[in-house]
């Protein structure tokens, strides 16, 4: 519970401080592509991590859209070849991709993973976008071998493509069996504002580095011309 009230204070530090950059409303465009988890699977879409994760960027600024751009069942490789049309489609400032999960699941192999994350990673930048990567982890059952690269992926391609990263998405909720559905794999309703607290920390900080980033520009027009 520390943990996550610590969470609690540095998303309300840092909300306070993107409201009062120069009291501008800054429209911004994140989106979230990801599988299953971020699209809100069995329960429904508006209880979601990433519809919660949009009102509290809106009760910041209401100028702020956060697109959920995530289909269920999805890998990296899918999300490779979905992401430039979703670019272009939406023309997001930001992009979190959460994908890697499913790639786990089915025993593929983490370089590809690895260099499909990079390669998203790289095709968002080149539009001018920041990228956050929500990273996973999977069963032991897989093999020391294969879990620690599978976990090092996520940090090898943040690293290389000078993107941010959540290592693990779940980690607040993983532990708890009353946290998931059914299944045991997709988290409840109950859990998702547990994920948004999680998330929030790394996600309005991306934001606050684009306003202010933006606040400068706007401003760098201001002037009498001379």
């Amino acid at each position: 519970m520390r943990r996550l009230n610590t969470f609690a204070a540095l998303s309300l530090s840092l909300g306070v401080s993107l409201m009062t950059l120069s009291g501008q409303s800054f429209a911004l465009t994140g989106m979230v592509i990801g599988d299953s988890i971020s699209a809100a699977y069995g329960i429904a879409e508006e209880d979601g991590w990433v519809a919660l994760a949009e009102e509290r960027l809106q009760a910041i600024d209401p100028d702020i859209e956060l697109v959920n751009a995530s289909i269920s069942g999805d890998t990296t490789d899918g999300g490779l070849r979905r992401l430039p049309n979703a670019i272009e489609r939406f023309e997001p400032d930001f992009v979190i991709i959460e994908l890697g999960g499913n790639d786990g699941l089915r025993g593929y192999p983490p370089k590809a993973m690895r260099q499909n994350l990079e390669s998203m990673a790289t095709l968002a930048k080149e539009a001018g976008a920041e990228v956050l990567f929500l990273g996973m982890m999977i069963p032991s059952n897989y093999g020391a071998a294969y879990t620690q690269q599978f976990s090092e992926a996520f940090t090898l391609a943040a690293e290389s493509t000078g993107s941010d990263l959540l290592p693990f998405l779940l980690e607040p909720i993983a532990t708890d069996r009353s946290n998931f559905q059914r299944d045991g794999i997709h988290p409840t309703a109950e859990a998702q504002p547990l994920l948004v607290e999680h998330v929030m920390p790394l996600l309005l900080a991306m934001v606050e580095r684009l306003a202010t980033t933006t606040g400068e520009s706007d401003g760098d027009g201001d002037g009498d011309g001379t």
